[in-house]
């Protein structure tokens, strides 16, 4: 009886602990594994792909992202305004014409002195609402090869919820580009 309890105890904590996938990945030293990570997650999504991000300016992710947008994937992209306005140093101009694609500007909150705004400075993608992906590192391609970063991969349901509305709350107040 023991023998069954604890081979059936054993298969279940195996089987859950595939169900919950955390990833963490230090950059430079792990640059390859978080980028193929990264690229893996967006190839893989299926039906929502839902990205804010300060700076995304990788040509190898936003081809990624075309490529599922062409496969009828709802991509939503949230990009910070002042980084984002000019589309030859930003991935906005090109991602913003495809199909399947929205793609939208935001600022931060306005200065208590009301001389400037914030900056939408959060670096993130929800993959199909499975899969949520965080850190320091924006989409460039020198933050996958040269600097100091960190990315993320959780499949938490409770902080890809938490997100999730986080990530309405900002679409609604975004200026669609």
């Amino acid at each position: 009886m023991f023998k069954k309890v604890f081979t059936l105890f054993y298969l279940s904590a195996l089987c859950l602990s595939h169900l919950v996938a955390n990833d963490l990945y230090f950059m430079p030293k792990e640059q390859k594994q978080a980028l193929n990570t990264l690229l893996h997650t967006i190839k893989n999504t299926q039906n929502t792909l839902d990205v804010a991000i300060y700076s995304f300016t990788n040509r190898e992710i936003s081809k990624a992202i075309r490529d599922i947008a062409k496969k009828g994937v709802k991509v939503r992209i949230i990009y910070d305004e002042k980084s984002n306005k000019d589309p030859n140093k930003s991935t906005i101009g090109y991602l913003a014409k495809l199909n399947n694609i929205e793609t939208c500007l935001l600022e931060g909150k306005r200065s208590k002195n009301g001389k400037y705004n914030g900056l939408m400075h959060i670096k993130m993608a929800i993959s199909d609402d499975k899969r949520l992906i965080l850190g320091s590192a924006n989409w460039s391609k020198s933050a996958f090869e040269t600097n100091y970063e960190t990315l993320l991969i959780l499949d938490d349901k409770k902080l890809i919820k938490q997100s999730h509305n986080a990530f309405e709350e900002m679409f609604k107040k975004c200026e669609k580009y």
